[in-house]
């Protein structure tokens, strides 16, 4: 049974920034289902794109990065997207995040030979050659300047017919856009049960700590960092979600 969140239920006297502690990932499952409008489409999607990137590989051992993993439901959502008998003789998912908390609880609920967890700032990790990249949720959370290193890093590591798989909120140029989605957004949270005071919290906690960038941006962050196809493949009010190809 997934805990609820209600992290923040109760007023704080003061608001700290938005940290993935103990606290959010005891309730994470619930907090982002409640939170991000298509999240329980997003994750099986984004398994099976990456798992035919994993089938279709022409290397030995086939491999797969789930950055910023949280409690690994990409990575789950990655191995059952893989037919019984895949093409590649082994394959493996390197699945990694730099809080302690999320990798403690994800190595409890993936067990799977297949699986390496690793607690590590993906700005720091060695990326070794790779066939399928998911970064979920995870650019918004890094200081813009170190984004675009981030994505070399990730273009570099990729085969030639391999897949970044990238979902994150956005924000619109246009006004009207940007009013409209937000409100939408803030309705899809109401109904999921969330108080004005969680609402506020939550935002307030999370003003310094994601940055949110335009779809416009993103495209050309990625074509800068030399992939040559990129793809949105999905939207929801503001969140969006691409697949680049080198």
């Amino acid at each position: 049974m997934t805990a609820r969140d209600e992290v923040y239920r109760d007023r704080q006297r003061q608001l700290v920034d938005f940290a993935f502690d103990d606290k959010v990932a005891d309730v994470f499952p619930d907090m982002i289902r409640r939170s991000v409008p298509g999240y329980e489409t997003v994750v099986p999607i984004t398994g099976l794109l990456a798992a035919r990137a994993l089938s279709s590989s022409a290397r030995e051992t086939a491999r797969g990065y789930d950055l910023g993993c949280s409690l690994g439901a990409s990575t789950l959502a990655m191995l059952r997207g893989l037919p019984a008998r895949p093409r590649p003789r082994s394959v493996e998912v390197v699945a990694v995040d730099n809080a302690p908390a999320m990798i403690e609880r994800a190595r409890l609920l993936v067990d799977d030979p297949r699986v390496r967890f690793v607690c590590e700032d993906i700005r720091s990790l060695a990326l070794g050659p790779a066939d399928a990249i998911t970064l979920n949720y995870v650019l918004q959370f890094l200081p813009p300047v170190d984004r675009p290193g981030m994505l070399e890093r990730i273009r570099e590591a990729l085969a030639p017919d391999g897949v970044l798989l990238l979902s994150e909120k956005i924000r619109f140029d246009d006004a009207d856009t940007q009013r409209e989605f937000d409100a939408a957004h803030l309705d899809f949270k109401r109904a999921n049960g969330y108080s004005e005071l969680e609402i506020s919290q939550k935002r307030s906690a999370l003003d310094n700590v994601m940055i949110i960038d335009t779809e416009e941006r993103h495209r050309q962050r990625l074509a800068d960092a030399g992939f040559s196809r990129v793809r949105k493949w999905y939207q929801c009010l503001n969140w969006a979600s691409f697949e680049a190809r080198p």
